[in-house]
């Protein structure tokens, strides 16, 4: 398949918003290597995950432009001429939309209005990746769950996410500006934000083992989910934007493996060969948005893509270790403090 992507992707002209951030960088970093002609989109905000050393390996090969998908203007110049669209920016702390719901609307529902309407004005020609969450589903009525279940959210982020989905899937259907719509579960792997534990538990995690720390296991470690290492994410993304027959389409991308939080953290410390772990109480924040036991079906996009994940838990946990091990100090120090980037 590699080299069916070098084919596709290799001359294109490909923006990537959120591309500073965990899972658009290493996008960036693979359609850099598959050919592409790449356009990075990132506001910085602080905390989110933007950082430039996410893109160190390949900063002169792409156009970094540090702006935000609200600026109309912005985008409207960004969209032109593009093959494909890869959307990942927005708001993206569940905890924060507990508290003000107002960062979700403007940067998931307002943003993705702003680059659907320069695409239909602008690049109707545009093949768009969206990026969701599989928090679009709320509390599961069966297991696994499957693109065809109900949608309750339990928070703003995942309502904001829910409705930028709507919105591309109408300029899909109504403009013809063909679409792709991913619902992500739990992605780890390189190039995470590792400053503070509001996204991303199983890469906090990491954190916590590799400064050799005490990993807290809410209840009693029996809720199960579903890991997926960053590179087969990447890969999910690429091979769905080649596919005619994935346009307009919802696909969840994920595991089919359900893992317990207890064999998570029980795998990450023996991974590592340090830190531990100990049973806690939830906090009050955790609780309302905990929707229980979920993982994903994923035959839809192995049916219709022909794609389903190839790494492993454990693998992909060490080849995480070992980047964090390396370049620990573009990410965090022991005093959480993010320090100019060293190679």
């Amino acid at each position: 398949m590699t080299a069916a992507l070098m084919e596709n992707f290799a001359g294109k002209s490909v923006l990537v918003t959120g591309g500073m951030g965990f899972i658009g960088s290493n996008l960036a970093l693979r359609l850099v290597e598959l050919g592409a002609d790449v356009t990075i989109l990132d506001s910085m905000i602080p905390d989110y995950g933007g950082n430039e050393f996410n893109v160190y390996p390949i900063k002169d090969r792409v156009r970094m432009n540090f702006c935000d998908i609200r600026d109309e203007s912005a985008v409207n110049y960004l969209v032109r001429g593009k093959d494909y669209v890869f959307h990942l920016a927005g708001q993206v702390c569940h905890l924060m939309s507990l508290s003000n719901p107002f960062p979700d609307i403007e940067m998931n529902i307002t943003g993705t209005a702003i680059i659907m309407e320069a695409l239909r004005k602008f690049n109707r020609n545009a093949i768009v990746v969206y990026t969701g969450t599989r928090g679009q589903y709320g509390a599961s009525v069966s297991l696994p769950v499957n693109e065809e279940a109900p949608t309750n959210p339990k928070g703003i982020y995942e309502i904001s996410n829910l409705t930028a989905e709507k919105i591309i899937r109408v300029y899909n259907d109504v403009h013809g500006i063909r679409s792709v719509l991913l619902r992500l579960s739990n992605i780890y792997g390189p190039r995470s934000q590792m400053l503070h534990s509001r996204f991303g538990v199983c890469n906090w995690f990491v954190r916590v083992a590799l400064d050799n720390d005490t990993i807290k296991v809410f209840g009693d470690g029996s809720i199960l989910r579903d890991f997926l290492y960053v590179d087969d994410c990447v890969d999910a993304m690429l091979r769905s934007a080649l596919v005619p027959e994935a346009y307009g389409e919802i696909f969840n991308v994920g595991s089919p493996i359900p893992v317990s939080f207890l064999e998570l953290v029980e795998t990450i410390v023996k991974v590592a060969g340090e830190g531990h772990w100990e049973y806690a109480e939830f906090s009050p924040e955790r609780k309302a948005q905990e929707p229980g036991d979920f993982y994903s079906d994923v035959s839809k996009i192995g049916r219709l893509v022909g794609w389903e994940p190839t790494t492993s838990l454990s693998e992909g946990l060490a080849m995480t270790m070992e980047y964090y091990r390396k370049y620990r100090e573009n990410y965090w120090t022991k005093s959480a403090k993010p320090l100019v980037a060293k190679v």
